[in-house]
């Protein structure tokens, strides 16, 4: 187990300005570039200057409770920190809309995007197989945010954190410095085979060939990252010791303690954190949250819908016994917000 930063860490990123009823705006962009042969489609909450109030629902389907924002919103003064978010495997920018509305009412601006091929949209099998372009995905987006302050708000450069759940939680690393072992991961799924990431992975096949294994393994770093936060990740178990335990950056280490042979915590998330430096991490292990806590509430009906378009997709409304997912959401939000309220360098 982690200890908390503690008090070396005290210099609150929430700007006073911006109170917890401070309006939300919203607003969807497709990112192109002819250096990357990969469009985006991202989203982003922000903190807005609107005198209308949030009518619109955002994230919100017949499965998933969405969140009220002001579309197209002038975007507050000042400088504001980033998060920037990265979905699972299969999912998509609307799993975390209750966190990205939450830390934008908080005075952030949040960022998500769709990764290609991963996503409840796009199953390419050839763009899935890029993994390693999902980091990229996080550090276009932030490029896209920082340079349209007239949209979304001006970036407060030395405030980015990046929060990934599941294999977002992988890719969220990845972009803080941690590195990918091929060879470590494959001979690990030998010993673990039941692990959901080694199927996950072995669905991608990632390491197919020798520049694949090479990309897969290069340093994916954004300096730019000062924070970053994992929720219940898997793949981690392929990441070098050497580069965790070399990680510079703050990490918040989420896990969902509701039992799981395909994901437990003992395998992942906990090993993973007992790995990284602990004066500059923290482990959290949430007793009754699922694997599928830290996406949307889903609505009454939902688990019969998801049953009928897949049989067994209903778990994804599954939580422990103890809490609602709202409740448990709620404990989420308030351990990334403190961590986040934390400065590296004071």
């Amino acid at each position: 187990m982690k200890t908390a930063l503690g008090a070396l860490l005290l210099t609150c990123l929430i700007p006073h300005a911006l109170a917890d009823d401070h309006p939300v705006g919203f607003q969807s962009a497709t990112l192109t570039d002819p250096r990357h042969q990969r469009s985006l489609e991202m989203v982003v909450w922000y903190p807005a200057a609107a005198t209308t109030a949030a009518t619109r629902l955002f994230g919100d389907n017949p499965v998933f409770v969405g969140a009220p924002a002001v579309p197209d919103a002038p975007p507050a003064g000042g400088k504001h920190p980033l998060v920037v978010l990265s979905h699972g495997y299969g999912g998509n920018w609307i799993n975390q809309t209750w966190l990205a509305s939450a830390l934008a009412h908080q005075g952030y601006i949040v960022a998500a995007v769709n990764h290609p091929g991963t996503t409840s949209r796009d199953r390419s099998p050839q763009a899935a197989a890029q993994l390693w372009q999902r980091p990229v995905d996080l550090s276009r987006a932030i490029d896209a945010v920082a340079a349209q302050p007239e949209k979304f708000g001006a970036v407060a450069q030395a405030r980015i954190a990046v929060v990934g759940h599941s294999l977002g939680g992988w890719t969220a690393m990845e972009l803080a410095g941690a590195r990918f072992d091929p060879e470590r991961f494959a001979a690990d799924c030998k010993v673990h085979p039941q692990l959901a990431s080694c199927t996950v992975y072995q669905q991608m096949n990632p390491a197919s060939t020798e520049d694949s294994k090479s990309r897969l393994a290069a340093d994916l770093r954004d300096k730019r990252v000062t924070a970053v936060v994992s929720l219940d990740l898997g793949l981690s178990r392929g990441m070098t010791d050497a580069s965790l335990a070399a990680l510079a950056v703050p990490t918040l280490v989420i896990a969902a303690g509701v039992p799981s042979p395909e994901l437990p915590a003992r395998l992942e998330s906990a090993d993973l954190a007992k790995r990284l430096p602990a004066k500059s991490s923290r482990y959290v292990e949430i007793s009754d949250a699922s694997h599928f806590s830290f996406m949307a509430v889903c609505k009454p009906g939902a688990v019969a819908l998801l049953e009928d378009d897949v049989p067994g997709d209903g778990i994804i409304c599954g939580d422990g016994n103890d809490r609602p997912r709202e409740v448990i959401q709620q404990q989420v939000i308030s351990l990334i917000s403190e961590f986040l309220a934390q400065s590296p360098d004071s």
